[in-house]
């Protein structure tokens, strides 16, 4: 025993301590962006960081991989706030969301995300990207009381521009494309959001030296209460009863588990041991910390990409250096608020721009145009529908889309008609593929119903490892109709007895 926690303590001290710190460093501005691109307090942000990094990085069974709130899912959160009016009755849709992952992951549900096409899922989360992006541009030009949902001019926009926020927008910009780049990225140490967010702070000092209109108002800065614990926002559970309570719920909880899935598989993948994360653990993990989420006024997690690939990154060996960010987040939060406060919004603004244009990047739909159109189809118009209507729309509707294609190909898939001519004779072969099935039989039908009077005709099924009932049902109705059409019929690997007996 005591070796293992002597084992485990120089893991921690070698490896995992210096990680944890990397991954806190990069939660840390991600957690408040976060939280403001979904209209939530932000300290709610800072919680579910800690609930990530502590709850979900004790339960579940990943070693690198981080949970914490994600920006897949800050448009959908703020849709449901905005929807129902009220951040207490958004907080029991995070609990049903919990309660959702939990029930997948009892049922050993893991693999759900290999029933959804690549292609939706590339798509939503491009949708997301793009609404990401777009939301962030009132907290570049610094615009106060702004709204997309209310009546506005650009003469009052252009009026209401802060040119501070613009300037410090731009630099943080500026920071972010130039220590991402490749050959910078991997020689600075610090993360580049921590770099642009300590730019911006030290910009907003200067233009405070200068004394000049370029000062941001308090306003434009983070403001988290230095007695956050006393300012927790429990759910309100007497609206339990809304029908937009259960459907954003479930919504939530779809793509956190989406997300969660497609980041762990990745996380797995770029890790260096090849370890396997056990997803059935990860989502009761998920679930778990969803359910405290909901219960402290904290927005839904995931496991997230950006976090887990900094944890790689830096090193990380085990769970602990998940635990270590989260424990930092803690301290933080509790005793130096005052300092977050100093941010600007449009240092946060920036980060998600750029967050938002890795989901959305040219180079993606490169790729998807690259391929088949029926990959490229849905891909396009999940993207479309989702930001014409809402998320569940969009994926619904690209699902069905990518679903159509499927079944058109197996109605064009699995027959094929050779026709010759045999001593004056006509002979047809038909073969029958190995995914023939009841979608396949109008057409097969329709194949038979042209085959001409005289023909010597073979329907070849040695490539099928199962003939379709509905197919055997097919070719007995024609077996029974051969000899008015004076056709010669010739079965290879197909059985019709026990079907025969049934007409």
């Amino acid at each position: 025993m005591r070796q293992t926690i002597k084992h485990h303590k120089n893991i921690w001290l070698r490896h995992d301590l210096m990680a944890g710190i990397s991954v806190f460093l990069v939660a840390l501005p991600l957690c408040l962006g976060i939280a403001l691109a979904s209209g939530a307090p932000l300290y709610a942000g800072i919680f579910s960081g800690i609930i990530g990094g502590l709850i979900v990085g004790i339960l579940s069974g990943a070693k690198l991989a981080v949970s914490g709130p994600a920006a897949g899912l800050a448009t959908i959160v703020y849709t449901a706030i905005t929807s129902m009016g009220d951040y207490r009755i958004f907080l029991l849709s995070v609990i049903i969301a919990g309660v959702f992952q939990l029930t997948l992951g009892i049922l050993k549900f893991g693999g759900i995300v290999y029933y959804f096409p690549t292609s939706v899922i590339k798509g939503m989360l491009a949708a997301i990207g793009i609404m990401l992006i777009v939301k962030q541009f009132p907290l570049v030009l610094g615009l106060e009381n702004f709204s997309f949902k209310e009546e506005f001019h650009f003469r009052e926009v252009i009026q209401g521009i802060a040119p501070g926020a613009v300037m410090i927008a731009f630099l943080s910009l500026l920071v972010l494309l130039i220590f991402n780049y490749p050959k910078l990225k991997h020689k600075i140490k610090l993360p580049s959001s921590l770099i642009a967010v300590l730019v911006g702070v030290m910009a907003n000092y200067v233009f405070n030296l200068l004394n000049n209109d370029w000062e941001l108002h308090s306003s434009q800065l983070v403001n988290i209460p230095t007695d956050v614990f006393s300012r927790i926002t429990f759910p309100k559970f007497s609206g339990i009863f809304n029908r937009l309570v259960w459907e954003n719920g479930l919504v939530v909880g779809l793509i956190a588990t989406l997300e969660t899935l497609l980041s762990i598989e990745a996380i797995d993948k770029i890790d260096k041991e090849k370890n396997n994360t056990p997803v059935n653990r990860e989502l009761i993990a998920q679930g778990i910390g969803n359910v405290s989420c909901g219960m402290i006024g904290a927005l839904p997690i995931t496991a997230v990409i950006v976090r887990g690939s900094a944890n790689v990154d830096a090193g990380g060996k085990s769970k602990l250096s998940t635990i270590t960010h989260g424990s930092l987040l803690l301290l933080t939060v509790t005793t130096i608020p005052f300092i977050l406060n100093l941010i600007p919004y449009a240092s946060l603004a920036a980060i998600l721009i750029i967050t938002g244009y890795n989901l959305t990047k040219p180079v993606l739909y490169k790729s998807m145009f690259a391929l088949k159109k029926e990959q490229y189809i849905p891909f396009i118009v999940t993207i479309v529908i989702t930001l014409i209507a809402d998320l569940l729309i969009g994926v619904g509707i690209g699902f069905l889309v990518a679903l159509y294609f499927i079944v058109h190909h197996n109605f064009k898939a699995d027959y094929q008609l050779h026709t010759s001519q045999q001593n004056g004779q006509e002979v047809a072969t038909i073969y029958i593929g190995n995914q023939a099935s009841f979608l396949n039989k109008a057409k097969l039908k329709k194949i038979l119903e042209l085959i001409p009077a005289g023909t010597h005709l073979t329907i070849d099924a040695t490539m099928c490892p199962q003939v379709d009932y509905d197919i055997i049902e097919v070719i007995s109705d024609f077996e029974s109709r051969v000899k008015e059409k004076n056709i010669q019929l010739e079965l290879v690997g197909i059985k019709l007895n026990k079907i025969a007996s049934l007409h």
